[in-house]
Protein backbone atom coordinates (compact mmCIF):
# COMPACT_ATOMS: atom_id res chain seq x y z
CA UNK A 1 0.00 0.00 0.00
CA UNK A 2 2.50 2.60 0.91
CA UNK A 3 3.90 1.86 -2.52
CA UNK A 4 1.60 2.16 -4.41
CA UNK A 5 0.64 5.85 -2.70
CA UNK A 6 3.89 7.06 -3.46
CA UNK A 7 3.77 5.81 -7.01
CA UNK A 8 0.96 7.72 -7.38
CA UNK A 9 2.46 10.72 -6.06
CA UNK A 10 5.35 10.77 -8.47
CA UNK A 11 3.17 10.26 -12.02
CA UNK A 12 0.95 13.31 -10.42
CA UNK A 13 4.22 15.34 -9.94
CA UNK A 14 5.17 14.33 -13.35
CA UNK A 15 2.04 15.69 -14.45
CA UNK A 16 2.15 19.28 -12.91
CA UNK A 17 5.62 19.93 -14.12
CA UNK A 18 4.65 18.77 -17.77
CA UNK A 19 1.68 20.61 -17.98
CA UNK A 20 3.55 24.23 -16.46
CA UNK A 21 6.66 23.31 -19.34
CA UNK A 22 3.56 23.48 -21.47
CA UNK A 23 3.42 26.99 -23.91
CA UNK A 24 0.02 27.57 -25.71
CA UNK A 25 0.84 28.90 -28.63
CA UNK A 26 -1.83 30.31 -31.71
CA UNK A 27 -2.30 29.05 -34.74
CA UNK A 28 0.35 28.12 -37.10
CA UNK A 29 0.25 30.08 -40.79
CA UNK A 30 2.59 28.14 -43.08
CA UNK A 31 5.67 30.79 -44.47
CA UNK A 32 4.33 33.40 -47.04
CA UNK A 33 4.85 31.91 -50.44
CA UNK A 34 6.55 34.75 -52.77
CA UNK A 35 3.64 36.58 -54.94
CA UNK A 36 2.49 34.87 -58.01
CA UNK A 37 1.35 35.59 -61.66
CA UNK A 38 -1.93 34.82 -62.53
CA UNK A 39 -1.06 35.52 -66.44
CA UNK A 40 -0.60 32.59 -68.77
CA UNK A 41 3.06 32.16 -70.94
CA UNK A 42 4.38 30.46 -73.79
CA UNK A 43 6.24 27.52 -73.57
CA UNK A 44 9.78 27.65 -73.39
CA UNK A 45 11.99 26.92 -76.53
CA UNK A 46 15.55 25.77 -77.19
CA UNK A 47 17.77 28.29 -78.66
CA UNK A 48 21.48 28.06 -79.67
CA UNK A 49 23.91 28.38 -77.17
CA UNK A 50 26.60 30.96 -77.45
CA UNK A 51 30.03 30.86 -77.70
CA UNK A 52 30.96 33.67 -75.67
CA UNK A 53 29.14 33.75 -72.45
CA UNK A 54 27.63 29.81 -72.46
CA UNK A 55 24.12 30.93 -72.60
CA UNK A 56 21.43 31.32 -75.21
CA UNK A 57 21.27 33.50 -77.36
CA UNK A 58 19.34 34.68 -80.63
CA UNK A 59 19.47 37.72 -82.80
CA UNK A 60 16.29 38.24 -85.46
CA UNK A 61 16.30 40.90 -87.89
CA UNK A 62 13.79 42.02 -90.40
CA UNK A 63 13.58 41.98 -93.86
CA UNK A 64 15.17 45.30 -94.99
CA UNK A 65 12.45 48.09 -95.68
CA UNK A 66 13.75 51.24 -97.62
CA UNK A 67 10.43 53.48 -95.79
CA UNK A 68 11.08 51.87 -92.34
CA UNK A 69 13.14 53.13 -89.75
CA UNK A 70 14.95 50.13 -88.59
CA UNK A 71 15.43 49.89 -84.46
CA UNK A 72 17.39 47.28 -82.89
CA UNK A 73 16.05 46.21 -79.31
CA UNK A 74 19.23 44.51 -77.25
CA UNK A 75 17.79 42.63 -73.65
CA UNK A 76 17.60 39.68 -71.79
CA UNK A 77 14.60 36.90 -71.36
CA UNK A 78 12.18 39.39 -71.43
CA UNK A 79 12.16 39.80 -75.25
CA UNK A 80 11.99 35.86 -75.64
CA UNK A 81 8.73 36.14 -76.33
CA UNK A 82 9.10 38.99 -79.45
CA UNK A 83 11.90 36.51 -81.06
CA UNK A 84 9.74 33.45 -81.19
CA UNK A 85 6.92 35.19 -82.64
CA UNK A 86 4.25 34.88 -79.79
CA UNK A 87 3.71 38.49 -79.00
CA UNK A 88 3.95 40.62 -82.94
CA UNK A 89 5.16 44.35 -82.51
CA UNK A 90 3.22 47.06 -83.80
CA UNK A 91 3.08 47.60 -87.90
CA UNK A 92 3.88 51.19 -88.74
CA UNK A 93 6.92 53.51 -89.80
CA UNK A 94 9.20 51.60 -88.05
CA UNK A 95 11.09 47.85 -88.25
CA UNK A 96 12.21 45.89 -85.57
CA UNK A 97 15.60 43.74 -85.12
CA UNK A 98 15.38 41.95 -81.37
CA UNK A 99 18.55 40.53 -79.91
CA UNK A 100 17.93 38.70 -76.91
CA UNK A 101 20.36 36.55 -73.71
CA UNK A 102 18.18 35.10 -71.27
CA UNK A 103 19.49 34.87 -67.75
CA UNK A 104 22.63 37.35 -68.99
CA UNK A 105 23.52 40.38 -66.70
CA UNK A 106 25.20 43.47 -68.27
CA UNK A 107 28.45 42.77 -68.12
CA UNK A 108 27.66 39.18 -70.09
CA UNK A 109 25.55 41.24 -72.51
CA UNK A 110 28.30 43.68 -73.17
CA UNK A 111 30.28 40.70 -74.16
CA UNK A 112 27.43 39.85 -76.67
CA UNK A 113 27.13 42.83 -78.31
CA UNK A 114 31.00 42.96 -78.97
CA UNK A 115 30.52 39.47 -80.75
CA UNK A 116 27.02 40.55 -82.54
CA UNK A 117 26.71 40.57 -86.34
CA UNK A 118 24.66 42.80 -87.58
CA UNK A 119 25.20 43.78 -91.64
CA UNK A 120 23.53 46.88 -91.26
CA UNK A 121 23.41 49.87 -88.93
CA UNK A 122 19.96 50.72 -86.80
CA UNK A 123 18.70 54.20 -87.14
CA UNK A 124 18.16 53.77 -83.14
CA UNK A 125 19.39 50.86 -80.34
CA UNK A 126 16.97 50.51 -77.60
CA UNK A 127 18.87 48.91 -74.48
CA UNK A 128 16.22 47.03 -71.79
CA UNK A 129 17.97 47.78 -68.33
CA UNK A 130 19.65 44.58 -67.15
CA UNK A 131 17.01 42.87 -64.59
CA UNK A 132 18.92 40.25 -63.73
CA UNK A 133 21.10 42.13 -61.87
CA UNK A 134 18.72 42.69 -59.29
CA UNK A 135 19.51 38.97 -58.29
CA UNK A 136 23.23 38.85 -59.75
CA UNK A 137 24.72 42.03 -58.68
CA UNK A 138 25.21 42.55 -54.50
CA UNK A 139 24.38 46.00 -54.22
CA UNK A 140 23.07 48.75 -56.79
CA UNK A 141 26.14 50.22 -57.57
CA UNK A 142 27.74 47.12 -58.27
CA UNK A 143 25.50 46.97 -60.88
CA UNK A 144 25.65 50.59 -61.82
CA UNK A 145 28.95 50.10 -62.50
CA UNK A 146 28.82 47.02 -64.75
CA UNK A 147 25.44 48.96 -66.40
CA UNK A 148 27.74 51.91 -67.67
CA UNK A 149 30.67 49.67 -69.18
CA UNK A 150 27.68 47.64 -71.05
CA UNK A 151 26.37 51.16 -72.37
CA UNK A 152 29.95 52.55 -73.07
CA UNK A 153 30.12 49.03 -75.61
CA UNK A 154 26.77 49.58 -77.05
CA UNK A 155 27.82 53.46 -77.76
CA UNK A 156 31.00 52.82 -79.16
CA UNK A 157 29.20 50.44 -81.95
CA UNK A 158 25.84 52.64 -82.65
CA UNK A 159 25.67 56.30 -81.90
CA UNK A 160 21.78 56.82 -80.97
CA UNK A 161 20.85 54.86 -78.59
CA UNK A 162 18.41 55.01 -75.65
CA UNK A 163 17.75 53.01 -72.61
CA UNK A 164 14.04 51.64 -71.18
CA UNK A 165 13.49 50.52 -67.93
CA UNK A 166 12.86 46.97 -67.27
CA UNK A 167 9.66 45.50 -66.18
CA UNK A 168 9.44 45.25 -62.26
CA UNK A 169 8.57 41.78 -60.54
CA UNK A 170 6.36 40.54 -57.86
CA UNK A 171 9.37 38.05 -56.60
CA UNK A 172 11.45 41.06 -55.22
CA UNK A 173 10.44 43.71 -53.05
CA UNK A 174 9.60 46.80 -54.69
CA UNK A 175 11.89 49.26 -52.26
CA UNK A 176 14.60 46.98 -53.65
CA UNK A 177 13.84 47.37 -57.68
CA UNK A 178 13.54 51.10 -56.94
CA UNK A 179 16.92 51.48 -55.97
CA UNK A 180 18.42 49.38 -58.50
CA UNK A 181 16.39 51.77 -61.25
CA UNK A 182 17.79 55.15 -59.73
CA UNK A 183 21.22 53.93 -59.89
CA UNK A 184 20.49 52.63 -63.68
CA UNK A 185 19.06 56.35 -64.56
CA UNK A 186 21.45 57.76 -63.23
CA UNK A 187 24.06 56.25 -65.01
CA UNK A 188 22.43 56.89 -67.98
CA UNK A 189 22.38 60.71 -67.74
CA UNK A 190 25.92 60.87 -66.82
CA UNK A 191 26.34 59.34 -70.13
CA UNK A 192 24.19 61.55 -71.95
CA UNK A 193 21.49 58.62 -72.88
CA UNK A 194 17.90 59.30 -72.49
CA UNK A 195 15.99 56.66 -69.85
CA UNK A 196 12.30 55.96 -69.85
CA UNK A 197 10.91 54.73 -66.92
CA UNK A 198 8.07 52.34 -67.57
CA UNK A 199 7.25 51.03 -63.78
CA UNK A 200 4.45 52.99 -63.40
CA UNK A 201 2.60 51.16 -66.29
CA UNK A 202 2.47 48.16 -64.16
CA UNK A 203 0.17 47.93 -61.29
CA UNK A 204 1.71 45.16 -58.61
CA UNK A 205 -1.84 44.08 -57.88
CA UNK A 206 -2.80 43.49 -61.03
CA UNK A 207 -1.19 39.46 -61.26
CA UNK A 208 -2.48 39.12 -64.49
CA UNK A 209 0.59 40.82 -66.01
CA UNK A 210 3.19 38.05 -64.78
CA UNK A 211 2.98 34.58 -65.44
CA UNK A 212 3.14 31.99 -62.73
CA UNK A 213 6.87 32.24 -61.93
CA UNK A 214 6.48 36.45 -61.17
CA UNK A 215 9.00 37.32 -63.00
CA UNK A 216 8.09 37.42 -66.40
CA UNK A 217 5.79 39.04 -68.03
CA UNK A 218 2.06 37.30 -69.38
CA UNK A 219 2.23 36.72 -73.48
CA UNK A 220 -1.38 38.69 -73.65
CA UNK A 221 -1.73 41.30 -71.32
CA UNK A 222 2.17 42.41 -69.85
CA UNK A 223 4.01 41.75 -73.08
CA UNK A 224 0.83 43.75 -74.60
CA UNK A 225 2.02 46.58 -72.96
CA UNK A 226 5.38 46.27 -72.94
CA UNK A 227 5.73 46.04 -76.95
CA UNK A 228 3.77 49.45 -76.89
CA UNK A 229 6.06 51.35 -75.05
CA UNK A 230 8.96 50.20 -77.04
CA UNK A 231 7.39 51.00 -80.06
CA UNK A 232 6.42 54.77 -78.49
CA UNK A 233 9.85 55.23 -77.04
CA UNK A 234 11.55 54.57 -80.42
CA UNK A 235 9.28 56.65 -82.50
CA UNK A 236 9.80 59.32 -79.63
CA UNK A 237 13.57 59.16 -80.40
CA UNK A 238 13.39 59.54 -84.27
CA UNK A 239 11.40 62.49 -84.38
CA UNK A 240 13.36 65.42 -85.66
CA UNK A 241 13.98 68.02 -82.60
CA UNK A 242 12.02 70.75 -83.00
CA UNK A 243 13.21 73.96 -84.47
CA UNK A 244 14.62 76.04 -81.57
CA UNK A 245 13.54 79.68 -81.56
CA UNK A 246 15.35 82.41 -83.42
CA UNK A 247 16.59 85.25 -81.43
CA UNK A 248 16.69 88.31 -82.57
CA UNK A 249 20.31 89.71 -82.91
CA UNK A 250 20.70 92.23 -80.08
CA UNK A 251 22.09 96.08 -81.29
CA UNK A 252 25.31 96.57 -80.68
CA UNK A 253 25.74 98.85 -77.96
CA UNK A 254 29.25 100.95 -77.52
CA UNK A 255 31.61 99.47 -75.75
CA UNK A 256 31.67 100.52 -71.94
CA UNK A 257 35.12 100.45 -69.95
CA UNK A 258 35.59 98.16 -67.34
CA UNK A 259 36.52 101.61 -64.81
CA UNK A 260 34.02 103.56 -62.33
CA UNK A 261 34.98 106.98 -61.99
CA UNK A 262 34.90 107.19 -58.06
CA UNK A 263 34.02 111.13 -57.01
CA UNK A 264 35.96 112.56 -53.98
CA UNK A 265 34.75 114.92 -52.07
CA UNK A 266 37.83 117.50 -50.52
CA UNK A 267 37.34 120.49 -47.88
CA UNK A 268 34.45 121.05 -45.76
CA UNK A 269 31.22 119.25 -45.87
CA UNK A 270 28.27 121.72 -45.59
CA UNK A 271 25.46 120.47 -43.17
CA UNK A 272 21.99 122.44 -43.87
CA UNK A 273 20.83 123.59 -41.33
CA UNK A 274 18.27 122.26 -39.27
CA UNK A 275 14.74 123.82 -39.20
CA UNK A 276 13.31 125.29 -36.12
CA UNK A 277 11.03 123.35 -35.02
CA UNK A 278 8.75 125.76 -33.22
CA UNK A 279 7.55 127.54 -36.84
CA UNK A 280 4.92 126.44 -38.40
CA UNK A 281 5.57 124.23 -41.99
CA UNK A 282 3.77 123.70 -44.88
CA UNK A 283 3.76 119.61 -46.04
CA UNK A 284 3.67 118.67 -49.53
CA UNK A 285 3.92 116.15 -51.87
CA UNK A 286 7.40 115.08 -50.88
CA UNK A 287 8.19 118.37 -49.80
CA UNK A 288 8.73 120.26 -46.50
CA UNK A 289 9.06 123.85 -46.46
CA UNK A 290 9.84 126.26 -43.75
CA UNK A 291 7.54 129.75 -43.59
CA UNK A 292 7.64 132.00 -41.19
CA UNK A 293 5.06 134.80 -42.94
CA UNK A 294 2.65 136.55 -40.86
CA UNK A 295 -0.92 137.68 -42.09
CA UNK A 296 -0.45 137.38 -45.92
CA UNK A 297 -0.14 133.72 -45.79
CA UNK A 298 -2.92 132.83 -43.51
CA UNK A 299 -5.54 131.05 -45.77
CA UNK A 300 -8.10 131.75 -43.06
CA UNK A 301 -10.10 134.90 -44.43
CA UNK A 302 -10.83 137.73 -41.65
CA UNK A 303 -14.12 139.11 -40.70
CA UNK A 304 -14.48 142.91 -39.85
CA UNK A 305 -17.78 142.11 -38.42
CA UNK A 306 -16.70 139.87 -35.57
CA UNK A 307 -16.96 142.36 -32.75
CA UNK A 308 -20.35 144.83 -32.51
CA UNK A 309 -21.03 148.41 -32.61
CA UNK A 310 -21.20 149.11 -28.77
CA UNK A 311 -18.20 146.85 -28.26
CA UNK A 312 -15.94 148.78 -30.53
CA UNK A 313 -17.15 152.04 -29.15
CA UNK A 314 -16.12 151.01 -25.50
CA UNK A 315 -12.70 149.76 -26.24
CA UNK A 316 -12.30 153.46 -28.68
CA UNK A 317 -13.19 154.62 -25.31
CA UNK A 318 -10.59 152.95 -23.58
CA UNK A 319 -7.81 152.95 -26.11
CA UNK A 320 -8.52 155.93 -28.33
CA UNK A 321 -7.93 154.38 -31.63
CA UNK A 322 -6.50 158.25 -32.92
CA UNK A 323 -3.46 156.98 -30.93
CA UNK A 324 -0.27 155.98 -33.01
CA UNK A 325 -0.21 151.99 -33.16
CA UNK A 326 3.58 150.95 -30.92
CA UNK A 327 6.37 150.04 -33.02
CA UNK A 328 7.20 146.54 -31.42
CA UNK A 329 4.62 144.16 -33.38
CA UNK A 330 5.86 141.07 -30.92
CA UNK A 331 3.55 139.18 -29.59
CA UNK A 332 4.10 140.31 -25.72
CA UNK A 333 4.36 137.10 -23.26
CA UNK A 334 2.14 137.55 -20.45
CA UNK A 335 3.45 135.77 -17.32
CA UNK A 336 0.70 134.64 -14.74
CA UNK A 337 1.29 136.02 -11.08
CA UNK A 338 0.67 134.24 -8.19
CA UNK A 339 -3.21 134.79 -7.01
CA UNK A 340 -1.71 135.54 -2.91
CA UNK A 341 1.18 137.44 -4.10
CA UNK A 342 -1.27 140.09 -5.80
CA UNK A 343 -3.62 140.00 -2.85
CA UNK A 344 -0.93 140.78 -0.26
CA UNK A 345 0.45 143.65 -2.34
CA UNK A 346 -3.22 145.02 -2.60
CA UNK A 347 -3.36 144.44 1.01
CA UNK A 348 -0.07 146.27 2.41
CA UNK A 349 -0.74 149.40 0.18
CA UNK A 350 -4.04 149.96 1.49
CA UNK A 351 -2.84 149.73 5.27
CA UNK A 352 -0.21 152.59 3.77
CA UNK A 353 -2.70 154.58 2.78
CA UNK A 354 -5.13 153.85 5.97
CA UNK A 355 -1.94 155.10 7.75
CA UNK A 356 -1.01 158.23 6.11
CA UNK A 357 -4.51 159.21 6.76
CA UNK A 358 -4.58 158.46 10.51
CA UNK A 359 -1.44 161.08 10.62
CA UNK A 360 -2.82 163.99 8.48
CA UNK A 361 -6.05 163.54 11.15
CA UNK A 362 -3.49 164.04 13.98
CA UNK A 363 -1.59 166.39 12.34
CA UNK A 364 -5.44 168.84 11.78
CA UNK A 365 -6.32 168.45 15.35
CA UNK A 366 -3.29 169.32 16.83
CA UNK A 367 -3.20 172.80 14.27
CA UNK A 368 -7.07 174.10 14.96
CA UNK A 369 -9.38 174.63 17.72
CA UNK A 370 -12.37 172.69 18.51
CA UNK A 371 -14.05 175.44 18.04
CA UNK A 372 -13.07 175.92 14.41
CA UNK A 373 -13.33 172.33 13.71
CA UNK A 374 -17.38 172.88 14.80
CA UNK A 375 -17.92 175.62 12.84
CA UNK A 376 -16.11 174.15 9.55
CA UNK A 377 -18.19 170.72 9.60
CA UNK A 378 -21.34 171.87 7.80
CA UNK A 379 -19.26 173.14 5.26
CA UNK A 380 -17.12 170.21 5.19
CA UNK A 381 -19.82 167.80 5.30
CA UNK A 382 -20.82 169.23 2.14
CA UNK A 383 -17.97 167.43 0.44
CA UNK A 384 -18.40 164.12 2.46
CA UNK A 385 -20.69 162.84 0.13
CA UNK A 386 -18.18 162.79 -2.69
CA UNK A 387 -15.47 162.27 -0.26
CA UNK A 388 -17.13 159.22 0.79
CA UNK A 389 -17.26 157.62 -2.48
CA UNK A 390 -13.64 157.94 -2.82
CA UNK A 391 -13.00 156.44 0.61
CA UNK A 392 -12.42 153.20 -0.48
CA UNK A 393 -10.59 154.11 -3.80
CA UNK A 394 -8.75 151.26 -6.17
CA UNK A 395 -5.34 150.61 -6.03
CA UNK A 396 -4.21 153.75 -8.54
CA UNK A 397 -6.63 155.98 -6.74
CA UNK A 398 -5.33 155.42 -3.34
CA UNK A 399 -2.34 156.21 -3.90
CA UNK A 400 -2.62 159.38 -5.99
CA UNK A 401 -5.14 161.29 -3.26
CA UNK A 402 -3.20 163.61 -0.65
CA UNK A 403 -4.27 163.01 3.15
CA UNK A 404 -5.68 166.51 2.95
CA UNK A 405 -8.60 165.22 1.00
CA UNK A 406 -9.48 162.64 3.14
CA UNK A 407 -9.56 164.64 6.39
CA UNK A 408 -12.73 165.78 6.74
CA UNK A 409 -14.32 162.55 6.29
CA UNK A 410 -12.59 160.86 9.34
CA UNK A 411 -13.02 163.95 11.51
CA UNK A 412 -16.78 163.79 10.77
CA UNK A 413 -16.58 160.20 11.43
CA UNK A 414 -15.00 161.08 14.96
CA UNK A 415 -17.38 163.67 16.24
Amino acid sequence: MPRLKSKRRSESAKRQMAERRTVVLGPQHPAEEPCRGTGRRHAVLKWPISAVTGRSHKLVLPAESPDKKFVLIVGDSHLRAIVDGFVKMPEGCLSFGVMSTPGARASQLRTEVHHAVVPRTPDVVCVLAPSNNLTASKTPCEAGVEFGLYLDAVRSRWPEVFVLDFPPRLTIEEVQQEFFRQEFHRVAARAGVKYYSIAERFPLNHTDLWSRDGVHLSDCEGMGILVQLLWAAAYQELQPPPPKPQVSPRASSPPTSSIVPRLVVKGEVIVPRRPNPFEWTIVGNGSKVDTTSGLEECTIPLNPRRFSSAVLDAMDHVVPSHLSSPSCTDVPQVTKKAKVEHRRAIASKKRVALRQAEASVVEVLKASPSSAVKEDVPDRMAVTPSLAVSAEPELGSAEAAPASALAPAVVDEVF
